[in-house]
């Protein structure tokens, strides 16, 4: 049974990374225009329960590695595992989404292969039958793109938000299940996991809503944030916020929208006083429609923005929100 599309899946305690399910879209869409079919990869030890739900996701089948030298996530248990499937099943393509981990050790399993490593791409396109990736370049200012030459597999990792995991194809019956071929008896795990520790338990899962409104600094002062949430209360949207907001503690960090915060694209985003750090710009550029209000004319928001208000804040956003109770 051979492998034509393989995308490495992320897990903690047996609960997949939704992000997976965004590198299986990716999959999804690449399989269907080059003709090929996508198989899910998972890691881990006592994971037959999840390799069976995650057979729930429309893939062709369920590779799984299960192994005591992978109940912690190492690079090198990690790389030495990936290393063996992918020398044995030979994919055209693996796919992974460009988390912390996969920064971690993606580099590391691409050397060993002694194959490129193309990452946190945002997109791919097919020219002439073959696979272009785009990555951003010049902190996001210019879309470059990638082909890379010769057999593969070719190692792509796509930026988290990339593809929506909503358009999901789960298919009709359920994937198999089998076990792939990996001895890991000689690998030296040469880390050892303490803990694991997160820095921010979130409350709030941003990246369910439909609605975000989203301050920056250009509040000004903690006590106006009330002014937005009057604004996300009357929109019924979640409230969120820039890197400098949170770092202030004006809002919890479970608010961040960015690249150290949480990935979004709801259906309507509302940037208010934002104005737009890539850093910021790469949490939520892929939201449905992005409305953006900031008093300077020439903010990078403003390029991604579906619609701008210059202006200032203070005077457009209760006007805002009289106009939108007026409306219910």
């Amino acid at each position: 049974m051979s492998v034509d599309i393989l995308v490495v899946g992320e897990q903690r305690d047996g609960i997949l990374n939704k992000s997976t399910l965004e590198a299986v879209v990716a999959g999804q869409n690449m399989g269907r225009e080059l003709g090929k079919e996508v198989s899910l990869l998972l890691l881990g030890n006592n994971i037959a329960e999840l390799a069976q739900e995650a057979a729930e996701n429309g893939v062709k089948e369920v590779l799984v590695v299960d192994d005591e030298k992978l109940a912690d996530y190492t690079p090198d248990g990690y790389s030495a595992a990936l290393r063996q499937v992918i020398e044995s099943e030979q994919p055209a393509y693996v796919l992974f989404s460009h988390t912390y981990m996969v920064r971690d050790y993606a580099p590391k399993l691409a050397a060993a292969l002694q194959r490129p490593l193309v990452s946190d791409c945002v997109r791919y396109k097919i020219e002439g039958g073959e696979t272009v990736f785009v990555r951003q370049v010049f902190q996001g200012k210019i879309d470059a793109d990638f082909k890379v030459e010769g057999d593969g597999p070719h190692l792509v990792s796509f930026q988290v938000g990339a593809f929506n995991a909503e358009n999901l194809d789960r298919g009709g019956a359920a994937a198999t299940v089998r076990p792939a071929t990996v001895s890991l008896s000689d690998v030296e795990i040469r880390s050892k996991v303490l803990e694991i520790f997160e820095g921010v338990k979130q409350e709030v899962d941003l990246s369910k809503a439909e609605r975000i409104v989203s301050v920056g600094r250009g509040i000004k002062k903690p006590e106006n944030v009330d002014l937005v949430k009057q604004l996300a209360e009357a929109l019924d949207a979640d409230l969120a916020a820039s890197r400098p907001v949170c770092d202030d503690g004006w809002l919890p960090l479970d608010r961040q929208v960015g690249s150290s915060g949480q990935t979004v694209a709801p259906k309507l985003y509302f940037a208010v006083g934002i104005s737009g750090a890539i850093q910021h710009i790469v949490g939520m550029k892929n939201s449905g429609t992005i409305v953006a209000i900031n008093k300077d004319p020439h903010a990078p928001i403003f390029d991604i923005a579906d619609y701008g208000i210059v202006g200032d804040l203070f005077e457009i956003v209760p006007a805002v929100v009289e106009a939108v109770k007026a409306r219910k």
